[in-house]
Parts: structure tokens; sequence; C-alpha cells
């Protein structure tokens, strides 16, 4: 696809500018000259490039959510692996998922029911489903239901967890009413070049994995939402081919690790999944990781070191991320095949469907080795290790190990997942300043307690401190 994002996302910024300013101000600062309206395709194009730089880039992948799945590890500067934070932190998420996000996403709804135009407000529905996801995976209850909108809501309230997933289920079942694959066309779509019927099938695999979200709690609903899925004759995302992502190219719209690693070195693979992936014979190790450049070894760095502990590794003896992760042109993947089928196999595991689990499990983990483009005889070998296969016995430890190693570089996935299977077992780094413990959310943004402290207050009220160690609705045990 030859879309050139710069100037569509120049275009769309427009409306966060304006949403940003009193509707006074706006008034009396019109040009004459340019317009007003936003066009769809740039909202949308904007929402998707923003979102997914903000999901896959520095803040809340690889200087949070990596560190506490122990994916990556910090080889300097090494507070974030030690879970030291300021209150300003984990503002990144909270801002462009719902300034540069939320936002666009309200406005091209209206658009497409102005216009109407179907696709556009289903295909709005899923991608603003998939930010609230992340924001309340992340930090809990949150904006959701007076969300992107301050010409009425300057100060919205904050919903409960709870009320945020079923919320987003809601807003699901209505975009897969909404996409029709023979209605108006769309243009702007950089995840599926304006394929509706891609979008339906990301729009049902959001909702499986929603579902297991809730599960825990609600596992009556969770089973009816898969049910309601099969009823409506859905679709799951059913390739690689198919996975959500966005596919970088080369700067200025290369992949945000990429551009980091252009001119920092603050980063190691983890030795926890480079020790795993070892005792596995995985052959994703030479994908995930770079050999040491002294030793030509794969040698990953434990989390959480202090600085001089960590320096002392030494820069040219410790593994980088593989080469694929910080090619310009490495994708942002949003929710792929293997996931799609690890959640179809707990899904059969739970009971609530008729499928068969091992057998999902296993095709599962074949569908991240081809997602790396591993050979079909390492595939075979390494399926058919005893330390690899389903466990009926225990669904969560074989799901949640295996998902855990696919899920590499989807850092607030891997994190939520984590959260929710309670595998694998991780080890808290010794010099972390968490006396003993892994974060398990993000703490709120240090501006919304003067910004909207009613919302913010009633927050902690409900929830909890807010503070690392807070533990979330979904993640029960």
């Amino acid at each position: 696809m030859k879309t050139k994002y710069i100037p569509l996302l120049l275009s769309g910024l427009l409306l966060i500018t304006a949403a940003s300013c009193k509707k006074d101000l706006t008034d009396t600062n019109i040009d004459p000259n340019n317009s007003q309206n936003a066009q769809p395709e740039f909202l949308l194009t904007a929402a998707i490039k923003n979102t997914s730089d903000t999901y896959w880039g520095t803040t809340n992948n690889m200087n949070s959510s990596l560190l506490f799945v122990q994916h990556w590890a910090k080889i300097q500067y090494t507070d974030p692996d030690r879970y030291i934070f300021s209150n300003t932190a984990f503002q990144d998420l909270w801002t462009t998922g719902y300034r540069q996000g939320i936002v666009n996403l309200n406005q091209l709804i209206k658009l497409a029911d102005a216009q109407g135009n179907t696709n556009y407000k289903g295909v709005a529905l899923v991608l603003r489903s998939w930010i609230f996801a992340l924001e309340t995976d992340a930090y809990g209850d949150v904006p959701y239901s007076q969300a992107g909108d301050i010409t009425q809501f300057l100060t919205p309230k904050y919903d409960a967890q709870r009320d945020v997933y079923l919320g987003i289920l809601s807003d699901l079942k209505a975009a897969q009413a909404s996409l029709d694959p023979a209605g108006k066309a769309i243009s702007g779509d950089v995840i599926y070049a304006n394929s509706i019927a891609n979008w339906k099938k990301f729009a049902n695999s959001l909702r499986l994995r929603i579902a297991l979200r809730i599960a825990d709690r609600e596992p009556a609903l969770a089973k009816q939402v898969i049910a309601d899925i099969q009823a409506e004759g859905g679709t799951y995302i059913s390739s690689n081919a198919e996975n959500a992502q966005l596919n970088y190219k080369a700067s200025p719209n290369q992949n945000p690790i990429s551009n980091l690693f252009d001119t920092r070195d603050d980063y190691r693979v983890s030795k926890t999944i480079v020790d795993q992936l070892t005792a596995l014979n995985d052959p994703r190790l030479p994908v995930y990781a770079s050999k040491a450049v002294k030793t030509q070894l794969y040698t990953g760095i434990p989390n959480g070191l202090l600085t001089g502990d960590a320096a002392a590794l030494g820069l040219t003896s410790t593994s980088k991320p593989g080469a694929y992760f910080i090619a310009p042109t490495a994708p942002a993947v949003i929710i792929s095949y293997a996931e799609i089928l690890f959640d179809r196999a707990e899904a059969a595991a739970r009971g609530f469907t008729g499928e068969n689990a091992a057998a999902l499990y296993s095709q599962a983990v074949e569908a991240s080795l081809l997602q790396y483009g591993i050979p079909a005889t390492d595939i075979a070998t390494y399926k058919a290790r005893a330390d690899v296969q389903y466990d009926a016995s225990n669904y969560k430890k074989s799901i949640g190990n295996q998902k855990w190693i696919a899920l590499f570089g989807q850092g607030l996935e891997a994190f939520a997942e984590w959260r929710r299977l309670d595998y694998p077992i991780l080890t808290p780094p010794v010099a972390g300043a968490l006396n003993g413990k892994i974060p398990v959310r993000f703490i709120y943004p240090g501006n919304e307690q003067s910004l909207n402290p009613d919302g913010y207050k009633a927050a902690v009220a409900h929830q909890g401190t807010d503070a690392l160690t807070t533990k979330l609705w979904f993640d029960v045990n």
C-alpha cells in the first residue's frame, strides 16, 4: 500500500488542535482560507498511526510493560527496570489515547453518520474499542462513557473497569453490525487497505480477547459473548496474513523501536526470556535476540539491576533485540492469528465452546513460529517436545507460557495476559523498588489530580490506592 502517513497525519491533527480549544476561542480564530472540516480518511489514518506509535513506542512498551513481563531489560538508566517512576511517567498512553485517538474517532463516527457510511463508523468503533481496552487494561477505572467530548464533559467521570469492558463489548457488537463489505467504500485504512471483510474479523477477534479478559469475573457473560459471535456466523482472524498490524515504512514513518535504536543503546533482551527460549531450544531465539557482539552468544541480562551492575555486563557482551524488531519496517502488531488461536484454545478449555483445546493450542504455537518464518521441520521438532505440548490439567500454564513467548514485543498485551493467566511465574528483581513485587498496573498521569480531581478521587476510592501494586478488577488471583 502506498499511503503516505505524514500528510494524512497533519490533516488529521487539525481536529486535535481544534478540540483542545474552548468554543469561544475557536470561533474567534477561524481562518476563512482553510477548511474547518476534517476528512474521514485523514482522521482514520491519524488515529491508527498515533495510537500504534504510542502502543509500540518507548513509554508504554520499551520503558515499562516489556520490562514488567521480562521480555526486555535495561542496561543503562535502569530506574524503570527497578520500578522507579515519576507521576508523569505514564502520561503518554493516556494523552495520546484520548486526545489523538478517541477524539478523532468520535469525530469520525459523527462524520460517518452524517455521510451515511456505516463502514467508517464500524471501523472507528473497532479502533476506539481497542484504545479503550489499552487504557483500562493499564490503569483500571478510566473515562469511557463521557470520554472525548470536552464540549459536554470537560472533566469526564471515570467508569469502573467492569463497565468499560462491557461497554467495549457492546461497541464491538455494534461495529460488527455496521461493517458491510457490500457497503460504501472507505479510505485512509493503513491496517487492512480498506478491506471491510478483514475489519469484521478484527472486530470479532477483539470481542474474543475482551470476553476472556472478563472470564474469571464474569464467566457466564464471557461465554455468551462467544456464543453470540458463533450465532452471528462471525469469523476471526484466520491466518498470519490477516494479522491486525501497522506495517511501518522507511523514515520518517519507521517503527518506533527502530527510531530509538538509531540514537540510543539502553535496552537488551531479558535473561528471563533468553533462558526460557534456550531451555526449549526455541527457534524464535535468533529472531527475538541478537548475538552479543563480543562473544557471539545469546546473552540476556537480569531485570532490575542497579545502574553500575548493569553497565558492568558490557554493551558488547549482551544481546540487543533481534534485527527483526529493530528494522524500520517492523510491524506494530495489534492482534495476531496466534493470539486468536490461543484464545480459542482457552475458550474451549473453559467449556465456553465445543472446540478442541489441545488442537487449537498446537495450531497457535505453529502460527507464532510461522509468523517469524520458522521452517516446517523446525516447527515439527519444537511441537514434539514434551515441555511444549498442551497440558489439559493446567491450561493456564500451557497457554500462559507459550502466549508470553508469542507476544514478545507486544508489551501492553503481554502485560495484561500475564496478569490474567498468572503464567509464566516471574521472579521480581532483587534491586526492585516494590518490596519483592512486580507492577500490576500503570499509575494515573499526575496532572489528572489537578485537571480532573473529582474523577481521579472517585476512581481511587473505588479501585484502591493509585499505586503500581494495586490489582485491577480483571486480575483476580
